[in-house]
């Protein structure tokens, strides 16, 4: 069934245009309220909760609102907990036994944008079907519970404290990080008062970047998105390793003591290798844009690996399908489902933390020698619903060039989920051939797109 609202991460747009308004996120929250309530059947006399989570975005604090109001006229309870980790509500949802929980942010895009995301009580993305549900009832009248019957709203003040502590108990009780100096780089996004917390209270100094949001600073040249910042800061301050968070805190990137970035596939295999020395690690989900060396390293390993749709949430599913628990992006979204029921960026840091410290080398050490094969991305703008896979330009250069990689390398080509762009990717083991193929694909695909 296509979705109308809802693409790969929930509803998300610029700020001001359809759908991300005020009036269309009440009806949002007011839909969503009115599925729960037919999903979770409360005993009578009383009401769902959810939690509402955001990141620093300046549109936040309007989008919260909207969502409040709606899921009160639906009746609805709300927790509030203001600017916090999309993993957070995550695990707030499911600690606080809610029945969901809510995120307002847009991730990695500028401050411009926004967007909704939900997640089970159970601290995961919602199903598909639950999804077409709240779609087919935002379409439909807006009314109101009565005056009694109405949501209530309060405010969770400790949510912080309570989610540094469970970031906090992934971590060996028998490990610490202390010697270590780490820059911290929280893109002035969800975790600027979280995440240094976390690393100092297990021992280690803390350089902190990025931790000054001022509503329009999100992602804007720092974070998980542009780690150039952190390399820069790791080398200035001398330090032993750099973490980048992305805005609201899902995604992860490294930086070592030489200022080398290391992406989400090499932090996954530094992961699954220390897991598989205590014979933990069944299978491995990727998807269709993980780098092909980490396939055949795990191979080499004779751990199964499968490929699922771009999206944490189709990583996850495969993962719970296969009963595995380690997968990821090479974005830098990292599950390990015996830590977290989602992906979460201080969590991944922190495995990565405990396989260096049980390991006593470096990141670099951590792979094993795996070294990732070239790939070029290029997102080409287009016009939502472009047509790309009937245009015969766009198929017969994508049969040229998948012709001339065979057996040395891979092509993709996927409209993004949360941006009007059509993801160009190739991937080989000569990076000129590489970049040639994908500049070539790349130029066809905006000559059809004109």
């Amino acid at each position: 069934m296509s979705r109308k609202y809802f693409g790969t991460d929930g509803v998300r747009g610029r700020v001001g245009e359809a759908p991300i308004t005020p009036d269309f996120v009440m009806r949002l929250g007011y839909a969503a309220g009115k599925v729960l309530r037919d999903l979770v059947g409360m005993p009578d006399g009383e009401r769902p909760s959810v939690l509402i989570g955001k990141d620093t975005r300046l549109s936040g604090y309007m989008l919260e609102s909207a969502l409040e109001a709606g899921f009160s006229a639906a009746g609805v309870d709300v927790c509030l907990v203001g600017p916090i980790p999309t993993p957070a509500v995550a695990y707030l949802t499911r600690a606080l036994r809610l029945q969901a929980g809510i995120v307002i942010s847009a991730s990695h895009n500028p401050y411009f944008d926004n967007g909704i995301k939900f997640f089970s009580a159970q601290g995961t993305k919602l199903p598909d079907d639950v999804e077409h549900a709240i779609e087919a009832a935002i379409d439909q009248p807006m009314t109101c519970v009565a005056a009694a019957d109405l949501g209530r709203a309060k405010r969770i003040d400790d949510a912080r404290g309570r989610y540094i502590e469970f970031c906090k108990s992934t971590f060996p009780n028998d490990l610490d990080l202390r010697g270590l100096r780490i820059v911290v780089d929280c893109a002035h996004g969800a975790a600027y008062q979280t995440a240094p917390d976390v690393f100092h209270e297990l021992g280690a100094e803390v350089i902190e970047i990025g931790t000054q949001p001022n509503g329009l600073n999100i992602n804007d040249g720092v974070g998980a998105t542009a780690p150039r910042a952190l390399c820069e800061a790791v080398i200035a301050h001398g330090a032993d390793l750099g973490v980048a968070l992305d805005g609201d805190a899902d995604r992860i990137q490294m930086v070592d003591a030489r200022g080398q970035l290391y992406d989400g596939d090499q932090l996954l295999y530094a992961i699954v290798r220390n897991r598989a020395q205590h014979g933990r690690v069944n299978g491995v989900a990727g998807t269709l844009m993980t780098n092909l060396a980490l396939e055949h390293a795990l191979a080499k390993m004779d751990i199964p690996f499968a490929r699922a749709a771009v999206g944490d949430r189709y990583v996850v599913e495969m993962l719970k399908e296969y009963g595995w628990l380690f997968g990821g992006e090479n974005s830098g979204h990292i599950l390990a489902l015996d830590r977290h029921t989602t992906g979460d960026g201080t969590v991944a840091a922190l495995q990565v933390l405990a396989a260096l410290r049980e390991s006593g080398g470096d990141l670099e050490s951590l792979l094993g020698g795996l070294r990732l094969y070239p790939q070029k991305l290029i997102n080409v703008p287009i016009v939502r619903g472009f047509p790309w896979r009937d245009d015969p330009s766009i198929t017969a250069a994508l049969a040229s060039v998948e012709g001339r990689m065979s057996g040395r390398g891979r092509v993709l080509l996927r409209a993004s989920g949360t941006e009007p762009l059509l993801r160009v990717m190739v991937e080989g083991e000569d990076a000129d051939v590489v970049r040639a193929a994908a500049e070539e694909l790349a130029a066809v695909v905006r000559e059809a797109a004109l």
